[in-house]
């Protein structure tokens, strides 16, 4: 297969599900995605939203790590600017030391929720983002085993491998400070499905060599809802059109809305366009229309890595839409 294919998952908590429901499917898709083939699986930080329940993903992945046999696991991502590089650096060795060569460390600057997140992890005070370059530094520092040189101290435990860093973003500004400091690099066009190819090219184009990796190495990643059919894959697909919309609108509900709800949702004019302009986020349709524009995705991107994300309401759902991309892909071998 010449594409990789890997999981996002934010452990969405569908209707009448409760957080720890939401958890425990996150372990179960990690489980079946692992089987299935998949390459590696991201876990995200968000706070203070009851729609999702991974707040915690370095906690989160060292579960997973414990649950499944192959596939990598790893963070998408850690928002670095509310923490302390070294203290992070040490979370990542010792599950370094646990599972060598099998952790990702994903970072990002985003907030990671409503803005009192920001204060409200910060001690009431509002994080330094200009600071984010040097933080990264000194975390891939401290990941390679390298001692502060002004504190003169080590991210401990030491070991022979490290986890590799992947810069995750939505603009052209991350990856442009992914390619400067010689990082792997992720596009989140789930999150922004305007720009994503330049800002992709601007991480090849001015990639610099690091400690970490010689090459540039770029993944995007995208909601994708795949049924057998493509009338099934729309209707399963309208609960996250309707849930993307309430989100810009500022309505963050308990849970996700059913697809018969979603289908009846009596939309304005302009709701349907903003439902159309998000569909750039979304890949939808049967495995063989998925298939292929996942390879257009590729393709146009640069790279060979696609990261799925799927959420829909029905957990049978979610899983055989991991089921059948995947089948799709290994019909060509």
């Amino acid at each position: 297969m010449s594409i990789k294919l890997s999981v996002l998952d934010q452990s969405p908590l569908l209707p009448g599900a409760t957080a720890r429901d939401a958890l425990k499917q996150t372990t179960e898709l990690a489980q079946w995605t692992d089987k299935l083939g998949y390459h590696r699986f991201w876990v995200s930080e968000h706070h203070s939203t009851k729609m999702l329940a991974g707040s915690a993903p370095e906690i989160l992945i060292t579960h997973l790590a414990a649950h499944t046999k192959h596939i990598r696991v790893g963070t998408g991502g850690v928002l670095l600017p509310h923490y302390s590089a070294y203290k992070v650096a040490e979370v990542f060795r010792v599950l370094e030391s646990l599972y060598p060569g099998r952790i990702d460390l994903g970072v990002g600057r985003a907030p990671g929720g409503m803005p009192g997140v920001n204060y409200a992890l910060n001690k009431g005070k509002y994080p330094n983002v200009k600071e984010y370059p040097q933080q990264v530094q000194e975390l891939m520092n401290y990941i390679r085993g390298e001692k502060h040189p002004t504190y003169q101290v080590s991210a401990t435990p030491l070991g022979e491998t490290a986890p590799p860093i992947w810069m995750l973003g939505s603009s052209t500004n991350s990856a442009s400070l992914s390619a400067q400091l010689g990082t792997s690099y992720t596009f989140a066009q789930f999150i922004n499905g305007d720009g994503g190819i330049d800002a992709m090219k601007d991480y090849y184009e001015h990639f610099q060599p690091s400690a970490q990796q010689k090459e540039p190495q770029g993944s995007v990643a995208i909601f994708v809802v795949c049924a057998k059919t493509e009338e099934e894959a729309e209707y399963l697909a309208s609960t996250l059109d309707l849930q993307l919309l309430r989100v810009e609108n500022g309505d963050f509900r308990h849970e996700y809305p059913d697809p018969e709800e979603a289908s009846d949702y009596p939309y304005t004019p302009f709701e349907l366009e903003r439902v159309r302009h998000n569909r750039k986020r979304m890949i939808v349709g049967n495995p063989q229309q998925v298939k292929g524009k996942l390879e257009q995705l590729a393709q146009i991107y640069g790279v060979e890595e696609i990261i799925i994300n799927t959420i829909a309401t029905s957990a049978e759902k979610r899983f055989e839409s991991y089921k059948l991309i995947m089948e799709a892909f290994q019909e060509e071998n």
